[in-house]
């Protein structure tokens, strides 16, 4: 199943500085789901002053369940509470952007 996972960063004072000590973490985890296969599309959403203020990722897993506890369970942004807030959306990513 393919879902669209999009987290939003917290609004507080130490959000961006929270996100930047996880980043590596989540940078090299990035890596192993895009590795896997899990990970189809990732970016960094952006406020209109070009500050990271969230991510969506579109990724594929046997199912919800597996992509908690294969991914967020794990995730650095979850652990580090930079995502204040994670929505996961099933979604049908075209044949034709599939690699």
């Amino acid at each position: 199943m393919q879902f669209i996972v999009t987290g939003y960063d917290g609004t507080d004072e130490n959000a961006l500085e929270r996100r930047m000590a996880a980043r590596e973490d989540h940078l090299a985890m990035a890596k192993e789901m895009a590795d896997s296969g899990c990970w189809l599309f990732a970016a960094a959403m952006l406020n209109d002053d070009q500050k990271m203020v969230g991510s969506v990722i579109v990724c594929e897993f046997e199912s919800k369940q597996a992509l908690k506890t294969q991914w967020l369970d794990k995730e650095p942004y979850v652990l580090g509470r930079v995502w204040e807030r994670v929505e996961i959306t099933p979604a049908a990513v075209p044949p034709l952007f599939l690699k």
